[in-house]
This record gives C-alpha cells, structure tokens and sequence, in this order.
C-alpha cells in the first residue's frame, strides 16, 4: 500500500498530460493503467498509427500519380502492406517509450493494473489498496458499434482492427462518414481498396461547415470513394468469405445491399467507465453514458474526470488541456480551458480543419457575420506541390471583425488552423491577421488572403 497525492486512473493523453503536470507542481502522483503500453488509445491504436498509415499511402500515392510530373522517373513503388504495419507500428513503439521515459523523468509511478475506486480517496489494482487525496478519471472511450451488427475484429472491424489487417481488403465498407471512417476508408482507398462509406444522415462529417463538407465529399469521391447517405444499417450477415451490409434509404424506406470483404464499424465512441466502480460510489452519470462534472469535479469529493468520459469533443487535445487544468486546480492554482477555441482536424488529403463557430451556429445565434474566403488555387506554394484543391473561410463579427471561426480544407490543414487558434485567444480581429506579413511563399498566405477578403477583398483572388 502506498499513499499518493494524486491518482489518475488511465494513462491517454489526457491522464499522463495530467500526471506530468501534477509532478511539476509538486504532488506526488500514480497512474493506474491496464494496458502493456503507455498512451491510451491514441498512441496505441488511434491517433498515431492511423497518422502512420495515412502518411504511408499518401507517399504511395505521391509516388504512383505525381512523380512523373515533376521529371520523377522509374518504376513505380508496389505496396508491402506487412512492411507497412510494421512501420506503424514502430511509429507507436517510440511514442509509447517516449511517455515511459517521461513518466521516469518526473518521477511518476506507473501502478500496472486495471483500477477500481473502492472508496473515497482509495484505489484497488489487483490485490493492492493505494490511497490518494485526489482521484482523477481518464479512461477514455471505446468504439460503438450498431444494434445487430457483431464486431469481431476480423471480416467485422472497428479501428482498432483497421490498424493491424494482414492485407489490403478489395473491398471495404465503411459505416459512418465521420472523422475515423473518413480518415481509414482513404487510407485503404488509396491503397488500392474498393472503398464504401454508408452515412445515416445526408451528409458527411456531421456538425462541420457544410460547404468543407460537400467540399471534402466531392474530393474523396474524386479519389475512388463512393458514398451511401441518408441510409441506416440494418444488418451485416457474416458469410465465409465476405459480409452482406443491408441498408434503408430514409427518404424512400427502400432496401439496398452491399458485399466487401471487410467492413469497418465507425459509428462513433462511447465512455469507457466499466469496472470503475462509480455506481457504487453513486458518481452521477448522464443517460448518454458520460461522468457528469461541474469545473471537471464529480459530486463525490475528491474524485474529478476529463477527456472522452465527460461531455464535448472526444479528442485528445482536449483531454490533455483538461488535464492540465485539472492538476492545477488540485495544487489550488486557477485551471482554465477555452472550449470555444478546440481545434478539430481530418487527416485525410486535403486536411479539414475548424475551430469556432461554423456559419450555421452564427445564423441559428442570430448573430451578424462576414465572410473572408480565399481558394488554395490562388496561392503559389500550393499550386506547386499539386495541393491547390481547397479553401479558407474566416468568420468574423460584422461589427467588431472579431474572429469568431475559421474553416479550411487543403494541404496542412491542421497547422494552419492554430494561427486562428492563437488569434482567437487574444481577441484578434481580421485586420488583425490580414495585417500580419506572412512569409512567401508558405501556404500560410492563404489564411492571410482570407481575412483580407474580410475587408477590402483579397489580393490573389
């Protein structure tokens, strides 16, 4: 038994952000996880291997539709997709080190174990009771799947199947048109897959601006995609060698079928909370399924949660901001997050990203707005690497040209958002920005030339 000022429970991003933080401030802090490996699911089976694979087919598509463009002669490359997952996986193997080494430098102790909070202030792991002041939550989520629809990660997958497959399915479907299934149905796409998306509502990536929206859709759609939407799943039949994924219009009620070889269920994440003791510690909880919070805190004193378990974006900045906060509200100091500037990103090609209200928002606000909208076409450095499918839209107040969101899709997509991001937080308007030189030539100009459209207009457009 061992007492601790601090206990987290989950070592993602948001619980080791948590437990470093904490040791720089001087608590004396534990983490509780599970798994043979540090990370969570984003260093083991989310955000980091599905970044490997999308780099990897991006360079192969590169190689196959670009090089010759460019005076780049020779055979083309052929896919190794074992090699292929060894790589990613070796991209996990150094980030998963990275975060032991993190946890030895500040003196963090790793409980190996799944956690169950057995009491106030106390932690069971295995057959061993540890204490602590503070008790902090972060276990993430876990893939949904549908009613009906058995996931045994072989013909029927969720990501995590979709990062470890022996090879490149011929054909893949993929239910649900969001961020995870966008981002692994191009991946294989790319690779040479015959690749499905069925959507139950009408359009992709719900709750982003529609025009990225169609935007994106048309260009996945250029890359070999093809999309079913507005259709609701009704069974995925297992046969020996392919699945038979049986759909219903909304709009007419008429019946449809598809066959693949594999299908990916990417209808979403829910909390994971089981095993964590929290009904008998009577943590209220949402119907939804999330720990519900008031500044992070639960109604039990002394127990707090942040990340994928509590309301808002299921994303692991904002668990790891969360994190943050969290350590510094424990060691008495003022932990913030600003949930109005989350940045959100798909990693496909083109990258999408967001941050702030989308037009819809503003207009259901009824608050008065401009636009500021600036094609990656016109912007030199784009044109150059064959990247000018895309655009910036920046949002601003119509009175103050206060930045209140920006939307983009094209090349880098999700680097460029932050200088938004950053304008965002300290109150900058559109002339703020458009009065910013930016060098040249970067792809950077094109957020410039948006907010300039703001105003006067842009000068490249």
């Amino acid at each position: 038994m061992a007492d601790y000022d601090v206990i987290i429970i989950g070592a993602g991003p948001g619980g080791y952000v948590c437990a470093i933080r904490c040791a720089q401030l001087g608590l004396k802090t534990a983490v509780v996880e599970g798994r043979e490996t540090l990370g969570g699911t984003c260093l083991n089976v989310g955000c980091i291997p599905s970044k490997a694979l999308l780099h990897a087919s991006h360079q192969y598509h590169e190689a196959t539709h670009n090089f010759t463009k460019m005076g780049l002669m020779g055979k083309s490359p052929s896919v190794d997709f074992p090699a292929m997952v060894a790589y990613k996986q070796s991209v996990v193997d150094q980030n998963t080190k990275g975060i032991e080494f993190l946890f030895k430098k500040n003196k963090i102790e790793w409980l190996k174990g799944w956690g169950k909070i057995t009491a106030k202030g106390e932690v069971t792991v295995g057959d061993e009771v540890h204490h602590a002041k503070d008790i902090v939550i972060a276990t993430g989520s876990e893939s949904s799947s549908l009613p009906g629809v058995e996931v045994d990660e072989e013909m029927v997958i969720t990501s995590t199947g979709a990062l470890s497959l022996p090879k490149v399915p011929k054909r893949l479907v993929v239910i649900g048109a969001g961020v995870i299934g966008l981002e692994l149905g191009s991946v294989y796409a790319r690779l040479g897959a015959e690749v499905t998306v069925i959507e139950f509502l009408d359009q992709i990536t719900p709750g982003l601006d529609a025009e990225i929206c169609k935007t994106l859709q048309r260009s996945l759609k250029k890359q070999g995609l093809k999309f079913i939407l507005g259709a609701a799943v009704q069974s995925v039949e297992r046969l020996k060698t392919k699945a038979k994924i049986s759909y219903k219009l909304r709009k007419d009620d008429s019946a449809g079928m598809v066959e693949a070889d594999t299908v990916l269920v990417a209808t979403g994440r829910r909390p994971y909370t089981t095993g964590l003791g929290l009904e008998e510690l009577g943590v209220l909880m949402s119907p939804r399924g999330q720990i519900q919070t008031e500044g992070w805190r639960t109604n039990v004193d002394g127990i707090w949660a942040i990340g994928d378990t509590i309301s808002g974006p299921m994303l692991a900045h904002k668990a790891e901001d969360e994190g943050i906060a969290v350590a510094e509200t424990i060691a008495g100091q003022k932990g913030h997050v600003n949930y109005d500037v989350i940045p959100g990103v798909i990693y496909t090609t083109p990258e999408v990203a967001s941050v702030g209200k989308t037009e819809q928002q503003l207009k259901d606000d009824g608050r008065a707005y401009k636009v500021g909208k600036f094609n990656f076409m016109g912007n030199a450095r784009a044109k150059a690497v064959f990247a000018g499918e895309g655009f910036v839209k920046i949002l601003a107040d119509a009175e103050t040209d206060r930045v209140l969101g920006c939307h983009l899709m094209g090349p880098f997509a999700g680097e460029l958002i932050h200088e938004i991001c950053v304008a965002m937080e300290f109150g900058a308007s559109a002339e703020d920005i458009a009065r910013t030189c930016h060098a040249h030539p970067t792809f950077s100009e094109a957020m410039r030339e948006a907010a300039l459209a703001c105003g006067d207009g842009a000068i490249h457009a």
